[in-house]
């Protein structure tokens, strides 16, 4: 299966030198003014993380594996964008239990059905002071998700072959609140996947390329 040839590859592979800042900075804003610079983390940042979920649809003709991404509601932090599932950390909390507690409460995958394989580079989000640490995490079926209507208004999955598709990546100038910037995203939602989690997305694909390129 094409989900267990992966997981193989991960499970060595990120124990090595990572793609890192420089795979995620591709998919980074960009600050139109040149005299705009991103804020350095700060030492009180607080620790999250989130998962990327990754399985293979049942009876699929083709053979992709898909990532579990939400639209967050309205009404909450980074309200209206996509995200992978996940959080900040509470007291006392590893950062993979951050991770598995939050998939559970926002979308109700439980802990037992979630092989966690391990982290990649994290990324410092200054305007919510978050410092996230993503784990890549396996499903063995797919999945019935039971979004928290409290935080999650959908869940949703796309084949990690449409995101390494050119057709699906755009950039567009935004004026965003506090400046204007080039904004890389893919368009594979109505709502543009785009930020932190685009960022994120950016270092895990590249891995992903890896692989393939190793099968080919």
């Amino acid at each position: 299966m094409l989900r267990d040839r992966f997981l193989s590859f991960l499970k060595n592979r990120i124990s090595g030198p990572l793609p890192g800042r420089e795979a995620q900075q591709k998919l980074q804003p960009t600050p139109m003014a040149g005299d705009y610079s991103y804020p350095e983390m700060r030492d009180d940042a607080h620790p999250s993380s989130v998962a990327i979920l990754l399985f293979e649809k049942e009876h699929s003709k083709l053979k992709d594996l898909h990532v579990i991404l939400t639209l967050r509601t309205d009404s909450i932090r980074h309200g209206g964008q996509i995200s992978f599932p996940g959080g900040r950390s509470d007291n006392n909390e590893t950062l993979e239990e951050t991770a598995l507690r939050e998939t559970e409460e926002e979308i109700g995958i439980t802990r037992d059905e979630i092989h966690l394989i391990g982290s990649i580079t994290p990324l410092y989000l200054s305007r919510s002071n978050n410092q996230i640490t993503p784990f890549i995490a396996f499903l063995e079926e797919e999945p019935e998700p039971k979004p928290n209507p409290d935080e999650v208004e959908e869940v949703f999955s796309v084949p990690l072959s449409q995101l390494l598709h050119d057709a699906t990546f755009v950039r567009e100038k935004w004026d965003l609140s506090h400046a204007s910037f080039e904004v890389p995203y893919w368009n594979v939602h109505t709502t543009p996947l785009w930020g932190a989690t685009a960022m994120i997305m950016s270092e895990f694909l590249e891995l992903y390329r890896e692989f393939l390129n190793e099968t080919d």
